[in-house]
């Protein structure tokens, strides 16, 4: 699905920030060219992130005068579920070296994110990646030594 929005983008403190008139958030870069691509990241990210929330994609006003004395700049992206990088529970596993029923356990206490679609439990890979970069220990945590 393609999503437009209008954003500004205006320099503070020695960045280029980019915040969109039609949702709280936004990002920056060292110059205008960077900032306008990290604007396209972030709204592909936030409409993944609500598609795969069922989360309402927020009405895009056009015309918005800027706040901050910036210019304003439109913004596409194409994203949605199917856009998402997404794995099954069995890779995921697989790439954790974990059991099946390790990763349900892990999304259930939200350590990786997964989504409905077409009638299929997805993980989305980005999670999977960032649980793999942390790299917990295997087994329980030790107590804490009291003192």
């Amino acid at each position: 699905m393609l999503h437009i929005y209008e954003f500004e983008v205006f320099e503070d403190e020695g960045l280029v920030i980019a915040l969109p008139f039609d949702m709280d958030g936004g990002t920056q870069g060292v110059d205008f060219s960077e900032a306008c691509e990290m604007a396209a990241d972030w709204l592909k990210t936030e409409m993944e992130h609500r598609a795969m929330r069922n989360l309402p994609f927020p009405n895009a006003t056009f015309g918005n005068e800027p706040r901050h004395g910036g210019r304003t700049i439109i913004v596409a992206v194409d994203a949605g579920k199917e856009t998402v990088s997404r794995m099954t529970a069995a890779a995921a596993a697989r790439e954790l070296g974990v059991t099946p029923g390790r990763v349900s356990q892990m999304v259930k206490a939200g350590l990786l994110e997964s989504f409905e679609m077409d009638g299929r439990t997805w993980l989305n890979r980005g999670s999977v990646e960032a649980r793999k970069e942390e790299a917990p220990k295997a087994g329980r945590p030790r107590k804490a030594a009291v003192a």
